[in-house]
């Protein structure tokens, strides 16, 4: 039997790729469109815990991707990659928070398998990270760190001195990736810092996106009502501030739509009163009735419980037709009888926005299809596009990279 949200669910494959017997997820082009006029009501079915159960990865088992595509092993051996930077000589830095440790990748020349060498240790859930002229920044549970950097250093040659005051990211509790990204146009910091809880009334700086001066100071709210925010990305050409969104648990299977959306400054997305605009959450939205009156619709909607976790506007020239569109990572679903996820997407633009739906670029982390647990071997993560134009995914369940390109 269908899920309620299936009339919300637009499906419509491009011609068949053949997979290997081991990959039953959805085939690369499948297309999704969630509309936010036709969703589910509260509870319409029972919420599920339906956690993935992981299965070590064979060389059998890789990305799929379309006809014309290549998913190659670009790195191996980490510990829960997440966040990744491509620096200016080419190297790549990626984010291990559980290890407490930054890592640092040099391949020879892609395809060639990279070397993973510590670049930085000592902090306290490192997550993201950004450039700012001559330093390095990243964001861990305690703040916001600055370390000089020079192109070409193959570790941090200094200790890393935090910036933003003390209790600004508010501590580990509850969702703990930190992301950032500088803004070069008003010299400033974006963080994105997540709820404690699934859905509760809760101060900020959690469930908001905080501004930072390039010095630290002067934290304050730049949007609020999002439940958690993960991935950042500036739009070229307008510069303006994306993100991708976990919504809330707990009301069925439908709901509440995960979501990719242009941030406005002064902004309020829903969290907790309300969700996908002026929908009320059941015992809260009466408690802020003008908030909820406020909601901002999203401007795409991921299936729900998705849980995306990073964005890149691709900018590169080996794939010329997604100039300007957005990759997302779909981390995968634990909160659904029927799970989703577990995939790489890319969202169409069209004149500066999502064109209103979103198709499967990279599957296959996930070995069957319909309900019960999904068996996976790898779940995306982080994304980044490397000078060449190629696309680099990160997979924090096998300790994985892979890196998309053109080819046979």
């Amino acid at each position: 039997m269908r899920s309620p949200v299936a009339a919300a669910i637009l499906l419509a494959a491009i011609p068949f790729i053949a997979l290997p017997a081991l990959a039953e997820d959805v085939a690369p082009g499948t297309k999704f469109e969630i509309r936010p006029d036709a969703l589910p009501k509260p509870y319409a079915t029972d919420a599920v815990a339906n956690s993935a159960g992981p299965v070590a990865r064979t060389d059998a088992m890789r990305p799929q991707v379309p006809k014309g595509m290549t998913a190659t092993l670009f790195a191996s051996g980490l510990s829960g990659p997440r966040e990744m930077l491509v620096l200016p000589d080419r190297s790549i830095l990626v984010s291990e928070p559980e290890a407490g440790r930054i890592s640092r990748l040099v391949a020879p020349s892609p395809p060639a398998r990279a070397r993973a060498m510590p670049f930085l240790t000592g902090l306290d859930g490192p997550y993201g990270m950004t450039l700012r002229r001559d330093a390095l920044y990243v964001a861990d549970l305690d703040g916001l760190w600055r370390v000089p950097y020079t192109a070409g250093d193959a570790k941090a040659q200094a200790k890393p001195q935090r910036i933003t005051p003390d209790g600004a990211f508010d501590g580990g509790r509850g969702h703990a990736s930190r992301n950032v990204i500088w803004d070069p146009a008003s010299d400033r910091f974006f963080v994105a810092i997540g709820s404690r809880s699934n859905i509760a009334e809760e101060p900020a700086p959690r469930a908001t996106i905080q501004a930072f001066a390039a010095d630290g100071s002067g934290g304050r709210t730049y949007a609020s009502g999002l439940r958690n925010p993960v991935g950042l990305a500036l739009q070229p050409g307008t510069g303006k501030l994306y993100t991708v969104v976990n919504e809330r648990d707990g009301l069925g299977n439908g709901l509440v739509p995960d979501y990719l959306t242009a941030v406005q400054e002064g902004g309020f997305y829903g969290w907790p009163y309300a969700y996908i605009g002026q929908n009320p959450q059941p015992d809260l939205a009466d408690k802020q009735p003008e908030l909820v009156k406020k909601a901002i619709v999203p401007d795409l909607l991921f299936e729900s419980h998705s849980a995306p976790l990073d964005l890149v506007f691709y900018d590169g020239s080996m794939f010329p037709d997604w100039r300007g569109d957005a990759l997302v990572t779909l981390h995968g679903s634990w909160n659904r009888a029927d799970p989703i996820g577990y995939m790489v997407v890319r969202v169409p633009f069209r004149d500066g926005k999502p064109a209103g739906g979103y198709e499967a670029l990279a599957t296959g982390f996930r070995l069957n299809r319909g309900a019960g647990a999904a068996r996976v071997w790898g779940r995306p993560a982080g994304i980044a596009v490397l000078p060449d134009g190629s696309i680099l995914v990160s997979d924090d369940e096998g300790g994985t990279i892979w890196r998309i390109a053109k080819g046979g």
